[in-house]
């Protein structure tokens, strides 16, 4: 994977039915996005509690249905936006949907146009969202390499939190906090926590 691959921003598609997945892949490949796609919602899950990103989720599917993980992933705190996509919506099914934490709620045929404008307007509101509430500077070495999620862990970390703590925090597990550590050191070029912090506080010309 090339850096300007790695630095896309990533997308689930999880969707039975695979003429929908593929494509729907195809468009968000086309639109710069790096797509990872999912027949069923048990190794989405996995995959999305490893590593959060925009979700889109069909909602009748073979055991758990799109309304089933948008509860287990506790869809209001999930930290990037869920959509919800069904071919037999109806209002009351919208409503919950957009109750549990669901970002937007599209009926098959949808306008492909309009999902990607919404996902991108999702994640730019998200994305301001992180950038205000983070007093991280940005003057240190490696600053642009790192995701906004990334800056947000190193936020938590250089402030003292423990992986516990920061993953209360950011609604994540301490295993993926300790994932993110992981790359925004190597990232960073940092040996441990005390380097990191080193490296955070080292200004131009200081």
């Amino acid at each position: 994977m090339t850096q300007h691959e790695a630095a896309a921003p990533l997308i689930y598609i999880v969707d039975d039915d695979a003429s929908v997945r593929d494509a729907l892949g195809a468009l968000f490949r086309l639109e710069g996005f790096r797509v990872e796609m999912f027949d069923n919602g048990g190794e989405f899950i996995r995959r999305a509690q490893e590593e959060p990103a925009c979700s889109i989720l069909d909602v009748h599917m073979p055991g758990r249905s799109g309304l089933d993980i948008l509860s287990i992933l506790n869809a209001a705190t999930y930290p990037e936006p869920i959509f919800i996509i069904s071919g037999q919506g109806d209002i009351p099914m919208a409503v919950r949907a957009i109750k549990d934490g669901a970002f937007d709620f599209f009926e098959k045929p949808f306008d492909v146009d309009k999902v990607i404008g919404r996902v991108r307007e999702a994640l730019a509101s998200r994305q301001e969202r992180e950038e205000a509430g983070s007093g991280l500077s940005t003057d240190f070495p490696g600053a642009d390499n790192l995701t906004p999620r990334e800056r947000q862990v190193l936020s938590e970390i250089t402030a003292g939190a423990s992986n516990k703590e920061a993953g209360r925090k950011l609604g994540i597990s301490p295993r993926t906090i300790e994932v993110h550590r992981a790359r925004i050191m190597e990232k960073l070029g940092a040996r441990n926590a005390a380097d990191l912090v080193r490296i955070v506080l080292m200004r131009a010309g200081a």
